[in-house]
């Protein structure tokens, strides 16, 4: 029995995460069963997601296994670009300088804010009445 040649890498993003694992192929990327294109619709979603491949120049070599949970769109792009480039690195480690100075190893801090009591929102306040 063959064994499966693979490297994993997870990305996380707002809220949502991702688990990628990186194959020997012809660089197809799938998406929760489902190709790149049919997941994400706009062509600035499936950049982002592309970008770690693309800038480490090896992106045709393999084919890419993503499940993504969780978040929006956008949170579910920038987790598996982050996904991504973790699992090159498992594969090859002199790929990290390249993909550091891309940014495509910078864990985004940004999260939702919670909703605080005695307010509408976050931040939003309830509407002030004088009278």
């Amino acid at each position: 029995m063959a064994v499966l040649q693979q490297n994993l890498g997870t990305g996380r993003r707002k809220l949502a995460i991702a688990r990628v694992f990186l194959r020997p192929g012809k660089g197809t990327i799938t998406v929760n069963s489902r190709t790149l294109e049919d997941y994400f619709k706009t062509e600035s979603s499936r950049a982002l997601a592309k970008q770690s491949l693309i800038g480490s120049e090896i992106g045709d070599k393999f084919d890419v296994l993503c499940t993504v949970m969780g978040g929006g769109i956008m949170g579910q792009a920038g987790a598996i670009r982050l996904g991504v480039a973790r699992a090159l690195i498992d594969y090859n480690a002199e790929l990290r300088p390249r993909l550091k100075s891309l940014g495509c190893l910078t864990r985004d801090p940004r999260a939702h804010e919670r909703k605080k009591p005695g307010q509408k929102g976050a931040r939003k306040k309830f509407q002030f009445s004088k009278r």
